[in-house]
């Protein structure tokens, strides 16, 4: 009797489950068993969540929702511990604006925190799209050369000699948020403004309006743009330094600076929105986020009167000195 018994005991304890994982590769086979030739007896895909019963060198004997068993790599697994903190970073971040979209070069994975050894849950397809809703940067690699001196301005902060990659947060067309690599992400800039670049990188555009054009007996509206940029390089202590309002001229058809501000120490999230301004009307509006020489951020809040952008002060307000290094 005490032998019929012990059986069933040890079968429970095969069965045991060790801990909860959750797939992190596209897709993994999984296997019979441990060996160069095996039987796949099933698939697990990205984000699937496993029971792990058993591991052995680098494999994982999983369980699935449905009950399926097999033997998986343990590389192509992620912990409970890196699923929380994915979906906190999705709900922390699911109501931010959207600063660009994007649209994805390559395969890429969406980390928890900036760098590329960093844990990460989900990865993306090539060409996928994006919304990029702010910046980060992170070191390249532990060692690396420092990074090439680039020119300063004043008020911002010297460099570490640490070799620095921007990284993009961004939210997939699921909701689900993570960091990527910014070079992998190209910004879906509009065609019409993107020949005006002037060997800027453009970090970010915002749809502020639209207004009627007729051409050739053709009507139509033509959006008007606010655009950010700053100089093509990583690593710098801002998100953006540049600012510009692109507004459509109707009568030569045609797109013309409306507005243009440099020396910014600008950070995101950049904000647009609709306000009343009495006699002038329902106007555009922009909120741009601005570092002062001690690091403090203040909020600048700007509107568009076609085709006149203007600073809105707050009552005491005092408009800040325009830097050196702007122009035009």
């Amino acid at each position: 009797m005490a032998a019929m018994l012990l059986l069933p005991a040890c079968g429970r304890g095969r069965h045991r489950v060790l801990e909860v994982a959750y797939v992190s590769a596209p897709q993994a086979a999984l296997r019979d068993q441990i060996a160069a030739i095996f039987n796949r007896v099933g698939n697990v895909k990205n984000g699937e969540r496993v029971e792990v019963l058993e591991r052995e060198k680098r494999f994982a004997r999983v369980r699935t929702t449905t009950g399926l068993e097999g033997w998986v790599e343990q590389r192509f697994l992620v912990d409970q511990k890196t699923f929380d903190a994915v979906q906190k970073l999705t709900s922390d971040n699911q109501n931010d604006p959207i600063q660009a979209p994007g649209i994805l070069r390559n395969e890429t994975n969406l980390h928890v925190t900036p760098g590329r050894e960093t844990e990460h849950l989900y990865q993306l397809a090539s060409g996928a799209k994006v919304a990029i809703l702010k910046r980060a940067t992170a070191e390249k690699q532990p060692g690396a050369a420092p990074a090439p001196k680039l020119p300063g301005r004043p008020g911002a902060k010297a460099s570490t000699g640490s070799v620095l990659e921007d990284w993009w947060l961004v939210r997939d067309t699921l909701g689900r948020v993570g960091w990527v690599l910014a070079r992998m992400v190209d910004v879906d800039i509009p065609l019409e403004v993107a020949q005006y670049a002037e060997g800027q990188r453009f970090v970010a555009f915002f749809l502020l309006n639209e207004v009627p054009d007729s051409e050739k007996g053709v009507q139509k509206q033509v959006p008007q743009y606010l655009c950010l940029f700053t100089e093509p390089h990583d690593g710098l202590p801002y998100d953006y330094d540049q600012v510009r309002v692109f507004t459509w001229n109707a009568r030569k058809h045609r797109y013309e600076t409306a507005y243009r501000e440099h020396g910014l120490d600008g950070s995101l999230p950049v904000t647009v929105s609709k306000e009343d301004f009495d006699k002038e009307g329902t106007l555009p509006v922009f909120v741009l986020r601005v570092k002062d020489d001690a690091g403090k951020v203040a909020e600048r809040k700007y509107k568009l009167n076609n085709p006149i952008v203007r600073r809105v002060l707050a009552p005491g307000e005092v408009p800040s000195r325009p830097s050196k290094k702007r122009r035009g």
